[in-house]
This record gives C-alpha cells, structure tokens and sequence, in this order.
C-alpha cells in the first residue's frame, strides 16, 4: 500500500528524519505555558502524534486560544489530515502562523482553522499542488490505488475551495501544477486573512 504524499519533494532520499522532542525542558515549558505548537519540516505520522498530543492536552487545560506555527514543506497526507482535523476536535480556538513556506500537506493544515484566525509573516510563501503517489505490484491494485488518488485530489481541491472562497473549477485548474503564492497574493485567493509583523498582532 503506498503512503500519498503532499510535497514538492516527492522522492526524498529515504533517511529518516529527527522525531522532535516531547520531554520536558525549558523551551518545551515556554511554549506550552505560551499555549503555542510548532509544526516544522516534514509531515509524517510521528508529527502527527505529537501534534495531536499538544493539542490535546492543551485543550484539556484550559479553553484559551491556541497559537500553530507552521513552516513545512508538506509531507504524508494521511498524517496532514490527522493534524488538520484535530484542530478542529480539540475544542479551543487555533490561531496559525505561517512563516517560512507553508507548502503542500503543510497548506492542508494551515487551512483547518477558521480564515479569520489565519495570519501569516510577510515574507512567508504558500504552494498548493495536488496529492501524488506511485504503486507497484497486481494490475488489479495498481487500478484501484489510481482511483484513491483520484478521490483524495477531489476532496484536497473541495477543501481548499471550501476554505478560500474560490470556485471548485478554478482550484483544480490552479492545482495542476504548483501553485506558488507570497503572502499577499495568499491574502487575495483566500487563504491568509491577515499579514503579521510582530506576537501582539496574532
């Protein structure tokens, strides 16, 4: 069974990533006092988990907003959208950041919250490009792997035109290839409601 992937490196050299911690130290305190969680670098299911963990528990503390950051180049689309509809279940409301590139899977996330709670830094870039995938093995399972494909395109493209406002029609025609945008042709197309400097302004 192949894992679709969402990214702009869709080869990838095979070595296995660095999990990010989840003891306890300084920073890890800072920021969970701050209410605030990173998703940085490749989205796979460890991130997922530990994502879901941090918003899980910071919803079980306190019903204050939650601040996401995200800076990713996509990554695992299952694991994409564990996190984007956990933003959703977990119950407080979530602010995300962009910085950096907001890119592919990572573009999925970003858009589980609510347009008027996503804020992005000036210099931040987005990309949006449908699912890919490749599957050996049977006839049979090559032709029913093609189909999932198909339908996971679909439901990608119907959420972004759900999030952003844009006609179906206009997604999947601007999807085809990648679709870069800097922060304020985001802004335009409906993704980004807001271009942030500073902390005081999210």
């Amino acid at each position: 069974m192949r894992n679709w992937r969402l990214d702009e490196d869709e080869e990838g050299d095979g070595a296995r990533k660095p999990d990010m911690p989840m003891t306890a130290g300084p920073v890890q305190n800072g920021l969970y006092k701050s209410r605030t969680v990173l998703i940085f670098g490749e989205i796979d299911m460890r991130l997922a988990e530990r994502v879901t963990a941090q918003l899980l528990a910071l919803s079980n503390d306190s019903d204050a907003d939650i601040r996401v950051i995200v800076n990713s180049p996509g990554g695992h689309v299952e694991s994409g959208d564990t996190i984007h509809d956990m933003i959703t279940f977990c119950g407080p409301k979530v602010k995300m950041i962009g910085t950096g590139w907001v890119a592919s899977a990572g573009a999925h996330i970003y858009l589980g919250a609510p347009k008027e709670n996503r804020m992005c830094l000036p210099n931040t870039r987005f990309l949006l490009h449908q699912p890919s995938g490749g599957v050996r093995g049977q006839a049979s399972d090559i032709e029913i792997e093609a189909e999932e494909i198909v339908k996971m395109r679909e439901r990608v493209n119907r959420m972004i035109a759900r999030e952003t406002g844009q006609p179906y029609e206009k997604v999947v025609k601007d999807t085809i290839r990648n679709f870069w945008m800097g922060a304020e042709a985001a802004k335009d197309y409906g993704i980004v409601s807001r271009i942030i400097s500073r902390a005081d302004e999210a």
